[in-house]
């Protein structure tokens, strides 16, 4: 089984709404067309000051960790990353991931577990699913575009965690699901399986 894999953090704008379709179409643009989404990277790089980007739609500016490390070290990841196939939809996994919004967001938690113990497995099995399954999160970015590259350059998760599931090529379908959070204003959760309920 994948191991649950560290949390993205940023700061947030106000949240829009019905952007799961948007992240998903998103996540397979990186996924089948590698080398461009590169390109779309050294175009955000270049508003980097320092380790703070103020890339448009984003007046307050985003401190990051690393600054361009990390943005770097993603393009070249992408430009070595052969092209994947799209992953699908699964709406077992989208009601698993709608749960953990709901739990989660309205208490301002963060992490892969909800506050009654329960892991990614658990919620995918509790929707009638199996255990074989792998989460993203991210708590602030807006947009498709924002969390999909938060994701993909994981800036500060060791091991880059995020973004080796999203170009996991074993990972066929996926459910997203996002919502408002207390404390990051909007929370999207992505669960990935080799199969649309889960199973191995």
């Amino acid at each position: 089984m994948p191991p649950f894999l560290p949390l993205a953090l940023a700061l947030a704008t106000p949240a829009q709404t019905g952007i799961e379709p948007a992240v998903l179409a998103e996540i397979n643009f990186a996924r089948t067309r590698p080398r461009d989404y590169a390109e779309q990277l050294r175009a955000y790089r270049r508003h980097f000051k320092g380790k703070i980007v103020w890339y448009p739609g984003n007046p307050d500016g985003l401190r990051t960790e690393e600054g361009t490390r990390a943005v770097d070290e993603a393009i070249r990841f992408l430009e070595r990353q052969a092209p994947l196939e799209p992953i699908e939809p699964a709406t077992l996994l989208a009601r698993a991931a709608r749960d953990h919004v709901r739990e989660q967001g309205p208490r301002g938690g963060t992490g892969h577990y909800s506050a009654d113990g329960a892991n990614p497995r658990d919620r995918v099995q509790r929707r009638g699913g199996g255990s074989y399954v792998a989460e993203v999160i991210t708590y602030g970015p807006p947009s498709a575009v924002e969390v999909v590259r938060q994701l993909i350059v994981d800036d500060a998760v060791p091991g880059r965690g995020h973004r080796k599931t999203l170009f996991a090529a074993e990972m066929r379908y996926a459910g997203v699901a996002c919502g408002p959070h207390q404390g990051y204003r909007v929370m999207c959760v992505a669960d990935l399986g080799r199969k649309p309920d889960g199973h191995p």
